[in-house]
């Protein structure tokens, strides 16, 4: 995800910052010049000027002590930190986005938590949000409370409690989920799988290492005159490929670019592989950037077909290079033996190639319901509601194999269209994913999967981990939110990638004539051996039917 990913984000943290940050103890919200926290027959007031000394000087005045004492020292941080956040979006953005159709919506859901008399706290939260980016300094929580439309604003407790403990419930069901494989006595064959003994093998090579070849990039850019798209391709390949490997093709996250897995791509490049990584032009940085000025949607609906389709062309026209004369790559591409990475949204389009179908009924219900309960990676999947019919198959069968980093799933296949890929498939999730928390995005989906398959788990690995670190220069610095932030990323993730490296080289690897030498980096083993203390890694190719009783228990909550 692109840095206009990251706008799109923080305006939703900064909602989500109101109700959590004075909700934590029961402690009074803020308003205009006067905050009020309203329950029952009963209100307490905290007067903006304090809130603005707070922020000032990073402690709580001595006349707000009666509010704070029942705050954690971490909830204290938490809570000053966020008076201090600015958000450096100007009018034109935040007002862009808040006119869109989730934005909307989720004002909808949040203006329940306001007290007030009349039917206006939609219109007055907008209105709040939008002046509060006039200020010199941009959006922050107290620009937003000095311009909202009133002397008071009243937050009804009872009403912003509601909103806060379902605020993007998929994330915190994961990490419950965590705990209670951990913690709740299930058979032992689980707890050998989330805690497995130290290996006692020997690895023949380290597959996270480079390889001999020296690495080329070619870039290409195609036009697909049918449906009027200009996709940029980058093609990474060494002298050392032979049409023996499989073409490997990346599809990138929403709002980004097509170096994405910049690294991974020079990785397999190395080892004699030839990558294609192409931009999606309907949902790259480029367009999310143009939606933000207002010359465009965030995204229109039929990218969810587009996306798979580019792919599609794009092996079209490798396969006239392939047969070009003096063409550098003529021969070199196995353009009917793909293999599929895509990472996020990414993610879903490589599992869509590899058989599974879009089944959108129960997304159009799902997406008219309260929408302050989705996780981001959910929010963007209901943007699928506006396509015309409820069914999609969008499978292409040059796609052999396919691996799903941190895929989104929840909504968009519906309760069956998973059961359709019809290739062997590798999903990733990270435990600590907020964008496409793993219970909901991952976990469920990978135990509809009937082919092949193999779930890798990364233990305190966030949605960005994945990602080359030159993609990533974005989140230093940003606030930690219930639903974004707190990202491990660049050489904090190193060990992230280093795995990621080897385990996508041995499942290329398995559409070759090496494939036994390279089938033992695809077991629980190594993921035990490859595990560091900051990220212990797991493999497993199938969900015991005691932890997947644990899973339908967290989601039918």
């Amino acid at each position: 995800m692109g840095k206009s990913w990251k706008s799109l984000k923080t305006v939703a943290g900064f909602f989500g910052a109101i109700v959590f940050t004075q909700l934590g103890a029961n402690t009074p919200a803020i308003a205009a010049d006067t905050v009020v926290v309203r329950l029952g027959l009963f209100t307490e007031s905290i007067s903006l000027a304090e809130l603005q000394e707070a922020a000032k000087t990073g402690e709580f005045p001595g006349s707000l002590q009666p509010y704070t004492k029942g705050l954690s020292e971490q909830q204290r941080r938490f809570f000053l930190g966020v008076l201090g956040t600015n958000i450096p979006m100007n009018v034109v953005t935040v007002s862009n986005l808040l006119n869109t159709q989730i934005g909307t919506t989720i004002l909808h859901d949040f203006a329940t938590a306001l007290a007030r008399k009349d039917n206006a706290g939609v219109q007055a939260l907008r209105a709040g949000l939008v002046l509060g980016s006039t200020a010199p300094r941009g959006l922050s929580v107290l620009s937003f409370i000095a311009a909202y439309p009133s002397k008071r604003l009243e937050i009804d407790l009872p009403n912003a409690f509601i909103v806060a403990g379902s605020f993007n419930t998929a994330f915190w069901r994961t990490q419950q989920f965590m705990l209670a494989l951990t913690h709740s006595g299930l058979s032992s064959d689980i707890a050998s799988q989330i805690d497995p003994k130290p290996p006692k093998i020997a690895f023949p090579f380290d597959p996270s290492q480079p390889g001999m070849a020296q690495v080329k990039v070619l870039n290409l850019s195609l036009n697909d005159q049918k449906r009027d798209r200009k996709i940029p391709v980058d093609i990474y390949w060494s002298t050392a490929a032979t049409p023996d490997k499989p073409l490997i093709v990346f599809s990138h996250g929403f709002a980004s670019v097509r170096t994405d897995l910049r690294y991974l791509a020079e990785h397999l490049a190395s080892h004699g592989y030839v990558v294609a990584a192409l931009e999606h032009p309907g949902s790259n940085a480029t367009n999310v950037d143009s939606a933000l000025q207002g010359k465009t949607r965030v995204m229109k609906p039929q990218e969810f077909l587009n996306r798979p389709q580019d792919i599609s062309f794009v092996l079209d026209e490798l396969e006239k290079l392939n047969q070009t004369p003096n063409h550098p790559l003529q021969g070199k591409l196995a353009t009917t033996n793909v293999m599929v990475v895509g990472y996020s949204f990414g993610g879903s389009t490589a599992l869509a190639l590899a058989g599974a179908e879009f089944q959108l009924e129960r997304l159009k219900e799902r997406c008219k319901r309260n929408l302050a309960i989705l996780s981001l990676g959910e929010g963007i999947q209901c943007i699928a509601e506006e396509l015309p019919e409820n069914s999609y198959e969008l499978r292409d069968t040059r796609i052999k194999q396919a691996i799903a980093l941190n895929p989104t799933t929840s909504l968009i296949f519906g309760e069956t269209g998973l059961t359709k890929v019809q290739v062997p498939t590798l999903v990733l999730a990270g435990s600590a994913d907020k964008t496409t928390p793993a219970l909901t995005e991952q976990i469920v989906g990978f135990d509809k999967i009937r082919s092949p398959k193999w779930l890798v788990a990364i233990v305190g690995g966030t949605h960005l981990s994945v990602k080359d670190p030159s993609t990533t220069l974005d989140q230093i610095g940003q606030p930690n939110t219930p639903i974004s932030g707190g990202e491990v990323v660049g050489e904090q993730a190193a060990d992230v990638r280093k795995y990621v490296k080897a385990i996508t080289l041995a499942f290329a690897a398995q559409m070759t004539p090496e494939a036994k030498n390279y089938a033992i980096f695809l077991t629980s083993d190594y993921a035990q051996f490859a595990s560091t203390a900051a990220f212990p890694f797991r493999l497993i190719r199938q969900i015991p039917p005691d932890a997947m009783k644990v899973v339908k228990e967290f989601v039918e909550k």
